[in-house]
């Protein structure tokens, strides 16, 4: 599934015209049918319910005029109240004749006294006011229509994207219609995918409106937004014939005295998520405890100081790096000089893919040339303050700028980058960018990040590709916080549980039966 900007999604209509042969006025037909089509799926009794659509002057607003021309010939109470006057053009043009020579009602909408009892009136509002097309700052009129609408609205559906986000960045252009559901066309717009619009959207369809594959793929189109497709098509099949050492061996250093957790968490996960071998370097002081937790994990005791792995366990280190499929490190580390080196040693020396997580990310950060000297593949795991420290860029601006943030530290590093957060972007050393649309904010508890580089690890093991695997891992691991989230309450829903569900969401991306 794709996500573009306004302009490329400009480009991807005017191709299936010129190329395609597609006259704009289908694709708007197309668009209509697939809103009512979304309409008749959320309300079986549709026929009952009554249906006011607020158009703007634009496309979108032909958009509306088409719903509502589909709605009445389907015998639904459904008026058209037009925001931004009574001028139109083009395709919208054609659509509005048409409904002027029905018997729908159409009311220009000149002043909000009576119309917060007019939306009330309605069991459903059709937004198709600004879509794509919005500039500036919405004021007047329709600033007062908006707000009137969330106010006081039962259902709202809007049409494309709802009115007043900015397309692109995710921004509120001053006021924003807050939907029950948003019905897409052709492609995820990448402004509904961050925040503060990932708020107002509601449920997201994506809809096909006869635009061809080859249309879009011609685009060149580098945002992607992972689903279940996209995971059960890269995920390795097992074979009968085989044996523990084709599903990955994966080695974890990880822990340091206060932190076992950590180091349980992402090698268990590893486990859980089908590696065939998984092997935990931990300090030795902390072995013992370890050993007891883990059953499926082997362990290996390291010299330490002080709880913490120390540089005297470089030697050891390297000759697990040499068994290993991939090697994740950081989680539970601690931050201190012994821990620095270590971190720096495995990333020169390695040829299997480095995961680095956490204190991992912490002892890069201090020393950003280690990644100079290091010739294996590279996939950091960083939340906005971790990325602030990598690169010296100030949070806010990190959270403003996730795509571009992420997509230059990648490109610039030659790494694979999973930027974390609701939403999170995976970010390959050649600009090839994933958003993720699974999770819930009860992902946001200590050890999360953990069962996330568990999860990574595991499937780089298999010999997935880094940055497909980080899309698939991410998407794995939001879909198992959904499921913990169903099963526990989102209050109540921690690392553990998310680790638990992990078999339930392999089971349904992957189609297997129970």
């Amino acid at each position: 599934m794709k996500a573009c900007f306004a302009s490329e999604m400009r480009g991807v209509d005017k191709a299936a015209s010129e190329i395609g042969g597609i006259p704009s006025i289908v694709l708007m037909e197309n668009a209509a049918m697939a809103c009512v089509e979304e309409l008749k799926n959320d309300f079986a009794n549709l026929s009952e319910k009554s249906v006011a659509v607020f158009c703007g002057k634009g496309n979108n607003g032909g958009d509306g005029f088409a719903i509502a021309r589909h709605l009445y010939n389907m015998g639904i109470d459904v008026a058209v109240y037009l925001v931004c006057g009574n001028e139109f053009k083009g395709d919208a043009k054609i659509n509005f004749d048409i409904i002027k020579r029905m018997n729908i009602n159409i009311d220009v909408i000149s002043d909000i006294e009576d119309l917060k009892y007019i939306v009330r009136s309605y069991d459903i509002i059709v937004d198709a006011i600004f879509g794509t097309g919005i500039s500036g700052t919405v004021r007047g009129i329709s600033y007062d229509v908006i707000s009137e609408i969330n106010d006081n609205a039962k259902y709202i559906v809007a049409v494309d994207v709802p009115s007043g986000i900015n397309s692109d960045s995710g921004e509120i252009c001053g006021v924003c219609i807050k939907a029950d559901k948003t019905v897409t066309f052709a492609a995820y717009k990448v402004g509904m995918l961050m925040f503060p619009a990932a708020d107002y959207v509601g449920k997201v369809t994506v809809k096909n409106i006869s635009i061809p594959d080859y249309i879009i793929d011609v685009q060149n189109l580098k945002i992607n937004v992972i689903d279940d497709k996209f995971v059960r098509s890269n995920f390795p099949k097992r074979e009968n014939n085989s044996q523990k050492g084709d599903y990955g061996k994966v080695l974890v250093i990880a822990g340091s005295a206060g932190m076992t957790g950590a180091a349980y968490l992402s090698s268990q996960t590893a486990v859980t998520t089908g590696s065939g071998l998984v092997t935990l370097a931990v300090p030795s002081s902390l072995n013992s405890a370890m050993e007891a937790k883990t059953t499926e994990v082997m362990t290996v005791p390291l010299s330490d100081r002080n709880g913490r792995i120390s540089a005297g366990a470089i030697d050891e280190i390297l000759k697990r790096v040499d068994k290993a499929d991939t090697v994740l490190i950081g989680p539970g580390l601690g931050r201190c000089d012994d821990v620095s080196e270590v971190v720096e040693s495995v990333l020169e020396y390695s040829k299997v893919p480095v995961i680095i997580d956490a204190d991992g990310i912490n002892a890069v950060a201090e020393n950003m040339k280690a990644l100079s000297s290091c010739t294996c593949p590279v996939i950091f795991t960083p939340h906005t303050v971790e990325m602030s420290r990598l690169t010296g860029l100030e949070r806010e601006y990190i959270e403003d700028n996730r795509l571009v943030t992420a997509k230059e530290f990648a490109e610039e590093n030659g790494v694979t980058l999973i930027l974390k957060g609701h939403h999170t972007i995976v970010t390959g050393q050649d600009g090839e960018q994933y958003i993720n649309i699974t999770g819930n904010s009860g992902l946001a508890t200590g050890g999360s990040g953990d069962v996330l580089a568990g999860t990574v690890a595991s499937l780089v093991s298999r010999g997935i590709n880094e940055t497909v695997a980080s899309a698939m891992a991410v998407y794995i691991h939001g879909l198992a916080g959904d499921i913990a989230k169903d099963k526990y309450g989102i209050e109540s829903v921690t690392a553990s549980k998310v680790m638990e569900c992990i078999p339930c969401a392999l089971r349904q991306i992957l189609q297997v039966e129970n």
